[in-house]
């Protein structure tokens, strides 16, 4: 309980209201496959256990979600679409919702880790995304992104086209992009996430004040398209590295059109700059 949610079909052997149900929960099983433990107890055979847990007819069904939330017994209809619902809905979420004031720290936070990012016409992450999220081994190497189609800006930014769609990025600078073509399924993802989740061990040191703090703290800068040179930034933007380091001095946040004019410049000599 303490990384997965559960549920527990209580039946009896001879009645024909639990033969009817098994279709139903086999159902749920199918649906929440990978996601959630869906599992099955006799209480024929562990009346005992059944008593205490307060069943006192079945077909009856136990949610347990994960810690510390109390076990409780589900109450609405005997169908496959609320029993599946129920239980998603405590499945736990570890995705970050992103938009463009949060995306360059998450994007740089523990770059050793791979971020797997969800653009989606919907408002919230869906189970498959929360159950990815909450999986053993992914909540520590793995970082999981949400952005919703509403967020037009980030949807120009990594030129998503269509939805739903799934990009992974890798590296220090962000630079390793690669696109999800696979079908959307939990297995399926799973699969493809898991080639790169080991890169990433999710180390955890105590800061001041017994505060947990990444060891590979965020340097958003690096994926900044231009970025802002600050007491932080300057040796990675240029004062450690190779060729002509251009700076661009103004007061007050930088404008979208000055972004583009220094983009552009940027494009227009960088390969004539390179070796300099």
């Amino acid at each position: 309980r303490d990384s997965a949610v559960s549920s527990l079909w209580f039946f009896k052997e001879d009645s024909s209201a639990d033969d009817k149900f098994l279709k139903v929960y086999n159902q749920v099983a199918t649906e929440l496959k990978g996601m959630a433990k869906v599992c099955a107890l006799s209480c024929t055979d562990f009346p005992v256990f059944c008593e205490k847990s307060g069943v006192k007819e079945t077909p009856a069904v136990m949610i347990y979600p994960t810690n510390p939330m109390p076990a409780f017994l589900y109450e609405g209809k005997l169908e496959t679409k609320g029993i599946s619902s129920k239980i998603a809905r405590f499945i736990p979420d570890f995705s970050t919702k992103l938009t463009k004031d949060n995306v360059d720290v998450f994007m740089t936070t523990d770059p050793s880790k791979p971020k797997v990012l969800l653009f989606s016409n919907k408002k919230s992450p869906p189970t498959i995304w929360k159950a990815l999220s909450s999986e053993t081994v992914f909540k520590r190497t793995v970082k999981f992104g949400f952005v919703s189609e509403e967020d037009k800006e980030l949807i120009d930014r990594f030129k998503i086209k269509k939805f739903p769609a799934v990009l992974m990025v890798r590296g220090s600078k962000a630079e390793t992009k690669d696109n999800y073509k696979g079908e959307m399924t939990f297995s399926a993802l799973k699969e493809w996430v898991n080639l790169h989740s080991e890169s990433g061990m999710g180390d955890k040191v105590a800061g001041a004040g017994s505060r947990e703090e990444s060891v590979e703290e965020a340097k958003p800068w690096l994926v900044q398209e231009v970025p802002e040179l600050t007491v932080k930034s300057h040796n990675d933007i240029c004062f450690k590295g190779d060729g002509l380091c251009v700076i661009y001095m103004k007061e007050g946040d930088i404008t979208t059109a000055e972004t583009d004019m220094l983009s552009g410049l940027s494009k227009k000599f960088t390969s004539q700059l390179s070796d300099r």
